[in-house]
């Protein structure tokens, strides 16, 4: 039997098996997710390291493709070990060469310099409650409400996370929901609604749709 994310479970993470009965728990109510759980399996839990890292992963994943992305990282993962002290030790050049931006530079130095000042503490985020983990992500340059749900979703593993923005999330609707256009990211997160209290599984199930199936339509503009 699952576990409801109620005020007592609020922060309880997720794992592979929570996502398998999740995920048939929104089949049996919801013909699209049913069709996708058939065809695909149940979504991977895909979760990642807490830690200065991951947000500096995640916010190179901002508006660029996962393939991008990575590769700037994994350069970066050679260049250095990767910490607050060392990042703030390249310079502009320095990181132009692996492939950040010049404002991708300034969003993840105000996180390095947050994170050693003391004033972002990523170890607290695990007993702090969602929005609270938004708000302090999120008072920071460079970090929206996408980036924010993203860490709480893949790093945290909250159960009820909708990763606002999020233009996979909106193709694979419009393709499993047979909409007549890709809902705009509100019309979106109106539907999410109907799927809590496991908001992230059908997120998951949503990227798994997207990942396993070729874009089979040229999908129109949000």
């Amino acid at each position: 039997m699952i576990a409801k994310p109620g005020s007592a479970l609020k922060n309880q993470k997720i794992n592979d098996q929570i996502i398998a009965q999740a995920s048939q728990e929104l089949a049996e109510k919801i013909p699209a997710f049913k069709q996708v759980l058939k065809l695909h399996g149940p979504p991977p839990l895909w979760g990642r390291e807490p830690g200065f890292a991951t947000l500096i992963y995640i916010i190179l994943e901002q508006q660029v493709s996962l393939a991008s992305a990575k590769a700037t990282f994994d350069k970066l993962e050679c260049a250095i070990l990767i910490s607050p002290k060392n990042f703030l030790k390249l310079d502009d050049l320095q990181l132009k060469a692996v492939g950040f931006s010049q404002q991708k530079t300034r969003y993840c130095r105000i996180v390095a310099n947050a994170i050693l000042a003391g004033t972002l503490e990523l170890d607290s985020f695990q007993t702090l409650p969602s929005q609270q983990v938004k708000e302090k992500l999120m008072s920071l340059t460079g970090i929206g409400h996408w980036t924010s749900d993203i860490y709480l979703l893949m790093v945290l593993l909250r159960a009820d996370v909708w990763p606002h923005g999020d233009r996979a999330l909106a193709v694979a609707a419009y393709e499993i929901f047979n909409m007549e256009h890709i809902p705009t990211y509100e019309e979106l997160q109106q539907m999410a609604k109907k799927w809590k209290p496991w908001r992230s599984v059908a997120a998951r199930l949503l990227w798994h749709h997207y990942l396993s199936t070729p874009r089979l339509k040229k999908p129109k503009k949000l």
